[in-house]
Parts: C-alpha cells; sequence; structure tokens
C-alpha cells in the first residue's frame, strides 16, 4: 500500500526509510542462489546483494534529488557504498537480453548495477534506488561488476544535467568511492592501469527495459513475459491495454528522441537493452554532445567503423528497436496490426516534434509554409559545410536582429572564419521577415 506522501521539508535518514519490493515480490526469482556467471532460465531476476569494498565516501550528493525522495545526506557512504543492506530491502539483478549493434547478443542482464528496494518519494511516486558498480551479479559474464570514477561521474553530472534541461532521464542520487582500485582499458589500445573506483546510486521508477521483455520471448517464457508485462502495466501504466501501453512506449521514445536532437545529445550504445519501458534516457555510457554539426558522429569509439548510432541515425535506431520489443509482446496479442500501427504513432510523433524543436530554435511558431523543407536542408547543409559549433549557432542565433544581413553575430559558432557570404547566407536563412511566415513572439531558442 502506497504511504501518504512526505512533506518536501522532512528529511529522512536512510535507515529510516521504509522499503518496498514490488518487483521481487510479483515476479518469478531465480531458483539458484549461487552468485556465479551462468544462464538464468525462467527468471525476471536473481537475489544478490552488493559486494563490500575497502572504505565507502560519499564523493557527490545531488541534493535536489535527495530532497524530492525526502532523504537527508548520509554521514556514512556504508549503505551507498553496498557494504550495508538495510531492513527491508531485497537486493537483486535484472535479467534481460537485447539486441547489440544490431544482433542478438542473448542474455545479458544487470552485470554491475543491483537494486536495492523501491521506496516513495515526497511525491508519493515508486522510485527504484539501484547501485552500479556494485559487485559481481549471475549476469557479469567475464566482467568485474565494478565501475570507476570517470565513467560513474559523467553518469553522475550528466543524468541531473538533462533532468534540469527537461529531458526525461534517471536520476543519479550519490557517488561514493570505494577505496579500492579497478583495472581499465581506457583508450582500449591493450595498455590496461588502475583506477579509482566508484558506485553510483542511480534512480528511478523502474529500470525495467525493452530487453526484460526480449530474454523471456526469445527462450519461450510465455508466462514470465505476460507477469512481467501485467506488472509494468499494473505499477507504471495503469489503465492501459498491452496495445495501448506499447503505443503509449512508442510515443514517449518519440519524444525522447526530438528532446535528445534539438540538444546535441549522442547516446552512444542505443542497444536494446539500454531502452526504457518508461520512454527516459537511461544507461550514460560513451554518449556525447554534438560540437561541430556533424550528423555522423559518435562519441563511441567502438562504433566508428559502421556509426550505427551516430547523432542523425537516433531516431530510426529507436524505431527499430520498438519493432524489436513489439516483436517480443507479440504472444500476448492476437493481432499483430496495433503493434505496428504503434511504430506508425512513433513516426508521426517524431516528425512533428521534431519540426516543432526546430521551428523553435529558429525563432518561429512553425514550419509550414512553402519553401519550408528547403529552408532546412540549405541551412544544416551550410553548417555541415563550414565546421560549426551546433550549440552556438543557435544560441547567436537567439541574439540576431530579425534585420541583419551579415550574420556577423553569428561568427563565433564557427571553429575557423567562414565566408562573408557563408554568414550572410546563414543569417538571411535564419531570419525571414514578418511577411514570410510569423515569427514567435520571443527570440529563438538556444535548446
Amino acid at each position: 500500500m502506497k504511504p501518504a506522501s512526505v512533506p518536501r521539508a522532512t528529511l529522512r535518514d536512510l535507515q529510516a526509510l521504509e522499503f518496498d519490493n514490488s518487483f521481487v515480490r510479483e515476479l518469478p526469482a531465480d531458483r539458484v542462489q549461487d552468485n556465479v556467471p551462468r544462464q538464468v532460465p525462467g527468471a525476471s531476476y536473481t537475489r544478490v546483494d552488493p559486494t563490500p569494498v575497502a572504505s565507502p565516501r560519499l564523493l557527490g550528493w545531488s541534493a535536489e534529488l535527495g530532497e524530492y525522495l525526502g532523504i537527508a545526506k548520509p554521514a556514512s557512504a556504508e549503505v551507498l557504498g553496498g557494504n550495508r543492506v538495510l531492513p527491508g530491502m531485497q537486493p537483486y539483478a535484472a535479467r534481460y537480453g537485447g539486441h547489440q549493434f544490431g544482433s542478438w547478443a542473448g542474455q545479458l542482464g544487470d552485470g554491475r548495477a543491483i537494486t536495492l528496494g523501491e521506496i516513495f518519494a515526497t511525491d508519493g511516486s515508486r522510485q527504484e534506488l539501484q547501485l552500479k558498480g556494485a559487485g559481481r551479479t549471475p549476469y557479469s559474464r567475464t566482467a568485474d561488476g565494478r565501475a570507476v570514477l570517470r565513467s560513474s561521474l559523467r553518469e553522475f553530472l550528466c543524468s541531473e544535467a538533462m533532468y534540469f534541461l527537461g529531458v526525461p532521464t534517471t536520476r543519479a542520487l550519490s557517488l561514493v568511492g570505494t577505496g579500492e582500485e579497478v583495472i581499465r582499458d581506457m583508450f582500449y589500445d591493450g595498455h590496461p592501469a588502475p583506477e579509482p573506483g566508484v558506485i553510483v546510486c542511480r534512480v528511478a521508477p523502474t529500470f525495467v527495459r525493452f530487453g526484460n521483455f526480449q530474454i523471456h520471448a526469445a527462450l519461450g517464457e510465455v508466462e514470465p513475459l505476460r507477469g512481467l508485462a501485467d506488472y509494468v502495466l499494473r505499477h507504471h501504466y495503469r489503465g492501459h491495454s498491452y496495445i495501448s501501453w506499447y503505443q503509449e512506449v512508442c510515443r514517449r521514445t518519440a519524444l525522447l528522441m526530438v528532446d535528445w536532437m534539438r540538444l546535441g545529445f549522442v547516446h552512444g550504445v542505443m542497444n536494446t537493452d539500454n531502452m526504457s519501458i518508461l520512454g527516459v534516457t537511461i544507461d550514460y555510457g560513451p554518449y556525447g554532445w554534438l560540437e561541430g554539426y556533424d550528423p555522423q558522429w559518435t562519441p563511441n569509439t567502438t562504433d566508428a567503423h559502421t556509426r550505427r548510432y551516430s547523432y542523425g541515425n537516433q531516431p530510426q535506431i529507436a524505431q527499430w528497436n520498438l519493432a524489436r520489443l513489439a516483436e517480443s509482446l507479440l504472444p500476448l496479442v492476437e493481432d499483430k496490426a496495433p503493434l505496428e500501427e504503434g511504430l506508425t504513432l512513433y513516426a508521426d510523433t517524431f516528425n512533428t516534434g521534431w519540426r516543432r524543436a526546430l521551428a523553435h530554435k529558429l525563432g518561429f511558431e512553425a514550419l509550414e509554409e512553402p519553401g519550408d523543407e528547403q529552408l532546412l536542408a540549405d541551412l544544416f547543409a551550410l553548417l555541415y559545410e563550414a565546421e560549426t559549433d551546433y550549440t552556438i549557432f543557435f544560441r547567436n542565433l537567439a541574439a540576431l536582429p530579425l534585420d541583419s544581413a551579415d550574420g556577423k553575430m553569428l561568427r563565433d559558432a564557427f571553429y575557423s572564419e567562414p565566408p562573408a557570404e557563408h554568414l550572410a547566407a546563414l543569417a538571411a536563412g535564419s531570419s525571414a521577415t514578418p511577411s514570410e511566415r510569423a515569427p514567435r513572439p520571443a527570440t529563438a531558442s538556444s535548446a
């Protein structure tokens, strides 16, 4: 039963929290208790405790997220460092599969993430606390289950930044140094070296991914598949049917792609096991942000050859991933046509949202006039032709007077001095006169 909302001003110690464990309670568990890498048939999760570390120390704390959750900054890092399991917690690692770089990879699962339990935030919403880097699980394969400072700090900072930029995302509550070193080959050049170990506490209503459904469907585990779908509907999509839920996932994912594209965010590893069933950003690995505008840019060095997950490919990859989710739901529905309608809804929602976002970035009410398609094509061709900083360009565009003819205010967005005619063309295309279109009441948006 959900408790009454806690007033925002009331912050509780971690030890005073009441934990719920709906995922553990309502879904099938791994029958084997051995914490060794192995195949886990028929289960949605494995109960496993975090592996204690030498000297946990709190390095980072999100005060805003702590306040939302009603949690006071702890004096000790024992719990968030995985050294102590509190009464009421039933830690587990989730089982899932996925397509990685377009190919089915079989069982994957939480190889270094362990969910401690669920709490109710100050608004009454259910939120999971998950430790990333908390040690080995049956899904670790050959990995050590740990995380390092540089990658964990990136996740901590970026997930909170994305939240405040208005992008749906998991969040990060804390960073805890472990007092241990972790061996990593930072540059993938055959020279591994020790790095500081860190555990990040991630927070989301659920960490269920497309891959949680895929593993059940791939192995013909229909009842666990149905149970997982019912669980998600019961707790996160109340009132939906399987079909309307899937279509809502498509809609949310489309809007998420609009947010990524408008900000120049590149996830870098859009495997189906890195796609949230809530339509939020999840798993901040080799992400990056566009600097010079290049639709084929990817921050993921392992994707440098195919660029499957490059900036410009993200919308179509998301739709491909949604199609894989639809395939996993086929055992639960009588007709696949409504699932196909969900993919059409995705495309329509993304296209509408992306045009709206571009209109706002250019300072227009909408992009519906004759010639607007050519305007966009010319704009992005010019941005690509002379290396142009994506973010700075739109920031400076927001301050460009409508009667500007030479575009000098845009000069700072270029990495080298562009030809004068290049600036003039950008200014002309981006500053249409009121007679040509209806300008927005405000100036252009840098977001």
